[in-house]
């Protein structure tokens, strides 16, 4: 888990740099997920999120979908108002 200042930083990082190699070649590691994997979302400034917090928005994700409480690269959300 990690937090990043916003979705380009995050997205340049997995897709642009050695990370890149690694995501490409997941399948020859790992089987395909059954339930969501990652979760994306904003995390007010100030907040450390705990693994638990990630473990929920996962489980949201697997049970609701994608929405502005936790979504995925494929589906991003704007930032809340501040």
């Amino acid at each position: 888990m990690s937090v990043w200042e916003d979705i380009e930083s995050l997205k340049s990082f997995v897709y642009r740099t050695g990370h890149a190699t690694f995501v490409r070649r997941k399948a020859e590691w790992f089987p395909r997920p059954e339930k969501a994997h990652m979760a994306l979302w904003w995390v007010p400034q100030g907040h450390q999120p705990s693994v638990e917090e990630g473990m929920l928005k996962l489980d949201l994700i697997d049970r609701t979908g994608t929405g502005t409480e936790a979504f995925t690269f494929a589906s991003i959300f704007p930032a809340p108002s501040t």
